[in-house]
């Protein structure tokens, strides 16, 4: 499975299962916030005491792969899939660098 390399923030809700606020920056410098059960961008248990940042993954589903200007590999994902994430802004499709998106096992986020 892919996954964009996330930075979490922040604990929202502590209630079971916890929500944390995530983020990344796209290809382009823009960031992009999502709020996300804990259990789906990391295997850590995390609460309000936990120190912040900590690194997380948001799946995702590969869309498109280009060459930019620079000669960077651009892929363009959509979170859609496989677990239906999406932006406080309501955004699916990103396109990030090669080095934000890994291979991970379900569960070894």
């Amino acid at each position: 499975m892919l996954g964009i390399k996330v930075t979490i923030e922040r604990i929202t809700q502590e209630s079971f299962p916890g929500f944390v606020e995530c983020r990344f920056a796209d290809a382009a410098g823009k960031w992009h916030v999502f709020e996300e059960k804990v259990p789906v961008v990391t295997v850590e248990d995390l609460h309000a005491s936990s120190e912040y940042p900590r690194p997380g993954v948001i799946g995702c589903l590969l869309v498109a792969t280009r060459v930019g200007p620079d000669g960077r590999e651009l892929l363009t994902v959509d979170t859609e899939q496989p677990w239906a994430i999406e932006s406080k802004a309501g955004e699916t499709h990103f396109e990030v660098s090669r080095e934000q998106v890994i291979e991970f096992e379900h569960g070894a986020g």
